[in-house]
C-alpha cells in the first residue's frame, strides 16, 4: 500500500526546499510558455524568410536606454527617404520634444506641414492651418486608395509600430534594409515589379533598395553609409513603437530597489522583532488550593 503524501507530512526542514522547487518549476514553465508565444511561425513554406541576425543595440539590455543622437539621425533618414511612401500615423509631433529635438525645432517642423482643421470656415469650406505640436505626423497619402495608386497596387504600411509588428524588431528592419543583393539567386522567379530580399517572407517584396551610401547628409557629420542609415532608422522606429521605454525602465529600476529594500526590512523585522513575539510562551500557574 502506498501512503498518500501531503505537504503536511513533509518534515519542516524540507518544506523550504519543496516550496522553492515548486516555485522554480512554475517560473520556468511560465517563462518557456511566454517566450514560445512570442515566436512567429510561418503558415506555408513560401512565408519563410531568412532569420535576421541579432545585433547589439544600445537599448537592448534591461538597464540600457535609447541612443537619442541615433533617434535624431533616424528621423532625418525617415523624413528624407521613408516618408515618401510610409506614414507615422500614431506619432504626434510633441513626442519628439526633448527626445531628439528641442521644442522650437519640433514646432518649426510641424508648422511646415498644412493640416485641414476639423471645423470649417464660415462658408463651410475646409480650413487649412499650419501644424501644431499636438498633431500626428502627416503621411504622404490621404488614404489607402491613393497610396496603392501611387505604388502599382502595393500599400506601404504605417511604420509607427513596425518594430513591434515584425519578429526580430530592429534586427529585422536593419537586415531588410541592408539585405538587397545585386542580383537574385539563380532560379528565383519574381513577379513583375517586385524585388528580391531574403529577409522578407517569401523573398519577393515590392519595395526596392532605398538606402545608398551618401544618400543623406547628417547634421552632426556622421558618415551616411548604408549600414549607418539603416541602424539609425531602425533605432528611430524602435523608439516610435515604444516611446515610453526609457521611462518604463527607470520606473522598473526604482520599483526593484524599493521592493528589495522592503523585503530586506521585512526579513529583519521577522528575524529580530516578530520571531521573539511568535515564540514567546506565557505560562499561567494557578495558585494551589489551601495556600494564599
Amino acid at each position: 500500500m502506498f501512503r498518500n503524501i501531503a505537504f503536511k507530512n513533509i518534515k519542516p526542514q524540507y518544506s523550504k526546499f519543496v516550496t522553492a522547487g515548486v516555485i522554480g518549476c512554475g517560473a520556468t514553465a511560465s517563462a518557456l510558455l511566454y517566450s514560445d508565444s512570442l515566436k512567429a511561425h510561418a503558415m506555408t513554406a513560401a512565408e519563410h524568410g531568412l532569420h535576421s541576425p541579432s545585433f547589439d543595440w544600445s537599448h537592448k539590455g534591461p538597464l540600457q536606454t535609447f541612443d537619442h543622437a541615433s533617434i535624431r539621425r533616424g528621423y532625418h533618414v525617415y523624413r528624407e527617404v521613408c516618408a515618401a511612401c510610409h506614414s507615422l500615423d500614431r506619432i504626434a509631433w510633441r513626442t519628439l520634444v526633448d527626445v531628439s529635438h528641442t521644442q522650437e525645432e519640433v514646432k518649426e517642423m510641424a508648422e511646415a506641414f498644412e493640416y485641414v482643421d476639423e471645423e470649417p470656415d464660415e462658408q463651410g469650406n475646409p480650413k487649412a492651418r499650419p501644424g501644431k505640436l499636438s498633431d500626428k505626423i502627416l503621411g504622404p497619402y490621404p488614404n489607402e486608395q491613393a497610396a496603392r495608386a501611387a505604388n502599382q497596387g502595393a500599400f506601404p504600411p504605417d511604420l509607427s509600430l513596425m518594430s513591434k509588428a515584425r519578429h526580430g524588431g530592429a534586427d529585422y528592419i536593419f537586415s531588410l534594409l541592408t539585405g538587397y543583393p545585386e542580383e537574385p539567386p539563380a532560379g528565383v522567379q519574381l513577379p513583375p515589379g517586385s524585388n528580391y530580399n531574403p529577409y522578407f517572407p517569401g523573398g519577393s517584396i515590392a519595395m526596392g533598395r532605398v538606402l545608398f551610401d551618401g544618400l543623406v547628409e547628417y547634421e552632426d557629420g556622421t558618415p551616411a553609409t548604408t549600414s549607418q542609415m539603416a541602424k539609425d532608422v531602425s533605432t528611430f522606429l524602435s523608439w516610435c513603437a515604444e516611446p515610453e521605454m526609457d521611462e518604463r525602465k527607470k520606473l522598473g529600476l526604482k520599483t526593484v530597489i524599493i521592493l528589495s529594500s522592503l523585503y530586506l526590512l521585512s526579513v529583519w523585522v521577522k528575524k529580530f522583532k516578530w520571531a521573539g513575539i511568535k515564540t514567546r510562551k506565557i505560562v499561567f500557574n494557578p495558585p494551589k488550593s489551601g495556600k494564599r
